[in-house]
């Protein structure tokens, strides 16, 4: 009998202590929940006030910390036209963002504007330069950027699917000059922030294994994808497995980098909206508000049922039709965001919970 209690009683021992490290290993790599709000100071500076669920005004930010995101992601341009999204205006914000208790994560574009696979032009600053003055420029800002705003993910390029800071990075042309940029933009962040982690951020599921065995030498941490339905298609199988593939194959943690979901096909405002047609959807997801949460969901659910899956970012959560019913420049996302058509948070935020 007490040869018997003794077993019992380390076996309970054992349980418990491996409970106990399972529950440290959770807390220590928990799910990055985020959302890009890049817009805000543009929003807020037009006067514009965000509701929480409750229809009281409150800080967008907080509403989203209080949804259970811990997790914000800034874009940065290198010279805007209107210093919107410009270093300045980046470091302000990440500042309020770690006032509150969350992570920064910085989508360096190494352009004055929007870059994508369609687009990547270099900082106009970075003209008539040599390739080796290139790289002394990109190392000096890659390296203002650490230091000055230290962000807790570093995402080297957005949608760098055939490279970045074109001609010099392009990878189809230029894939020696890419992988040097790459690699400098990783040694200079390891060099100055150890406990920055590095992100290659892709668009798609297609073509990902001639980009990622591009670079297996870069020293990095995350692999990034984009994901919409409306342009990657409608099979989260796939999508799921490719998540899978790519983590397992390159031993990197994987995540969905950007994606949304409409909440209506209706519009509010004169600008037009991205996504308004009932083909653009996925079939499984009406554009409701249900529809979007239940969207959202399965991609949260799917990145946490993928090995090395640790988490998901929602696009455009803060782009509302902020300049009014009647703009022509306002939103082409207000029907995708995560505040309403009254600027109310929708119920897709209890996903982050």
């Amino acid at each position: 009998m007490r040869s018997s209690l003794r077993c019992i009683t380390i076996l309970l021992l054992f349980v418990m202590v491996s409970c106990s490290k399972d529950d440290e290993t959770s807390k220590a790599t928990p799910i990055i929940k985020a959302a890009d709000m890049s817009y805000l100071p543009l929003i807020e500076s037009e006067g514009t006030v965000f509701l929480n669920s409750h229809g009281i005004a409150e800080d967008a930010l907080r509403t989203l910390k209080e949804s259970g995101c811990n997790t914000i992601r800034i874009r940065l341009w290198h010279t805007p036209l209107d210093n919107h999204s410009g270093f300045n205006e980046v470091k302000l914000l990440a500042q309020r963002v770690k006032s509150l208790g969350m992570k920064v994560w910085l989508t360096v574009h190494y352009s004055d504007t929007w870059a994508d696979p369609g687009h990547q032009s270099k900082p106009s600053a970075w003209n008539n330069l040599t390739f080796n003055q290139l790289k002394i420029q990109f190392e000096q800002y890659t390296a203002q950027i650490v230091t000055q705003i230290h962000p807790d993910i570093f995402q080297i390029g957005n949608e760098i699917n055939n490279g970045f800071v074109y001609p010099e990075g392009n990878l189809s042309n230029n894939e020696g000059q890419f992988l040097t940029l790459l690699a400098s933009a990783s040694r200079i962040i390891r060099a100055q922030s150890p406990a920055t982690k590095i992100m290659l951020h892709y668009a798609g599921i297609q073509g990902t294994s001639w980009f990622f065995s591009k670079t297996t030498a870069i020293d990095y941490d995350y692999i990034g994808l984009s994901y919409y339905p409306i342009w990657h298609g409608t099979d989260l199988n796939a999508l799921q497995q490719t998540l899978t593939v790519l983590g397992q194959t390159y031993s990197k943690k994987v995540l969905i980098a950007e994606t949304s979901y409409p909440f209506t096909l209706g519009w509010n405002d004169w600008t037009n909206n991205i996504i308004g047609q009932s083909n653009q959807l996925h079939p499984n997801y009406p554009a409701t508000l249900d529809g979007q949460k239940e969207f959202l969901q399965k991609i949260r659910t799917t990145v946490q049922q993928t090995p090395n899956g640790i988490g998901f970012c929602y696009w455009g959560a803060e782009w509302i039709a902020f300049r009014g019913s009647q703009a022509s420049n306002g939103s082409s996302w207000e029907n995708q965001a995560l505040w309403d058509f009254n600027f109310k948070s929708v119920s897709a935020m209890t996903v982050f919970k």
